[in-house]
């Protein structure tokens, strides 16, 4: 018996297009709750593989007959075999290949704009996880902002592209996913760039992000400027690229900010935060368009399924920008965290080089939900 699979991919394209689609997710119940596929269009019908063994009758009710069916678990294995006794009940469901470790680690590449003297903006949309990374390309150079450990793709569409990496930037020392940017500088002998207030027990080698730095791509000399804008750590830096888009790392997002405490330091940078939100970006012109290192929910999408909005809207829309009084602010940040990330601390170790698990304890890792906002 074959069933057909979906790819992560094509997943992603139903999601960012809008499309319907109905998922029967045989995870079990605290695993949907706290990570699941979203979308617009979705509907959802979480049922434990361990309630189906003895069969899906039961379930085959519940499933539409005008939407797509799509199983999904961790890993691929029950999800193959429910879509089997889905198959032989009449039902025509597919099966998410590679699961929702596929889910999590799959990017989409999404063109964000033109560069104005030649060249292009890319965004790289990690839809399962929430995190966005970049590629600025002119004349035949490369730039790489916040990429993750999936190093292959940027890798190939730098290729694709016909271009050279020359620079790969890290905002900050990611909590929440591991960073690939290291491993890109080296496959490519572009230099790595971290902040140095990030990079106190790094035990590799890296280049200073300092504030004011400016590096240039191409023949028309695309500069990508950083600004230092601490909060979420103490070393946070954004870039504001072609003097069109402002970077803002995990300080800024379109429907939050960032959170302050993931090295147990909220008191002590929730007032970097507000500096760096209601100073330093408050000087920056209105027109820059705000491309932030990840999406907390599906909303923040827009239609192209990029991740981005003018700077000028975000101070009049998002709450996090319109907090007047200072300690009313402290306390929505301090006060509103979410859970930790998953293995957040063991993340951190290995973006500092202190460890280095292998593949599949990587992807364990990484598994669920961002979770670098204040909600």
């Amino acid at each position: 018996m074959t069933v057909k699979a979906m790819t992560a991919k094509e997943v992603a394209r139903k999601v960012i297009d809008n499309e319907p689609l109905f998922i029967l997710d045989v995870r079990n119940g605290d695993a949907f709750a706290d990570w699941k596929i979203e979308g617009g269009n979705i509907q959802y019908l979480n049922t434990p593989y361990f309630d189906l063994l003895d069969g899906v009758e039961e379930v085959v009710s519940e499933l539409p007959k005008d939407r797509d069916i799509l199983v999904v678990c961790a890993k691929e294995g029950s999800s193959v075999m429910v879509a089997e006794m889905l198959d032989e009940e009449g039902v025509d469901a597919a099966y998410l290949e590679g699961g929702m470790k596929a889910w999590s680690e799959h990017l989409e590449p999404v063109k964000v704009g033109d560069l104005k003297n030649g060249g292009e903006l890319y965004q790289f949309v990690r839809i399962g996880k929430g995190c966005l990374s970049y590629m600025a390309i002119s004349d035949g150079e490369a730039a790489i902002i916040d990429a993750t450990r999936m190093t292959d793709i940027f890798l190939d569409f730098a290729q694709e592209k016909g271009a050279e990496t020359k620079h790969v930037f890290d905002t900050h020392l990611h909590a929440d996913h591991i960073s690939g940017g290291r491993q890109i500088a080296e496959a490519t002998g572009a230099t790595y760039y971290l902040p140095p207030a990030d990079a106190e027990e790094v035990v590799f080698d890296y280049a200073e992000l300092a504030d004011g730095l400016e590096v240039a791509i191409g023949d028309a000399k695309i500069k990508i400027e950083a600004l230092y804008s601490p909060g979420h750590t103490i070393g946070s830096t954004s870039f504001i690229v072609d003097d069109q888009y402002l970077m803002t790392g995990d300080i800024l997002f379109i429907d939050s900010i960032g959170r302050p405490d993931l090295a147990g330091l909220a008191e002590d940078w929730v007032g970097d935060l507000r500096e760096s939100l209601y100073s330093r970006y408050a000087e920056l012109a209105d027109e820059l368009i705000v491309l932030p290192a990840h999406f907390m929910i599906m909303d923040e999408l827009n239609a192209d399924g990029s991740v981005a909005k003018k700077l000028g809207d975000l101070f009049k829309e998002n709450h996090g920008l319109n907090i007047e009084d200072e300690q009313e602010f402290r306390d929505m940040v301090t006060k509103n965290l979410p859970p930790q990330p998953n293995a957040y601390q063991d993340i951190r170790s290995t973006n500092m080089g202190k460890i280095t698990p292998d593949e599949e304890v990587q992807r364990e890792m990484e598994i669920g939900p961002n979770r670098c906002a204040v909600r």
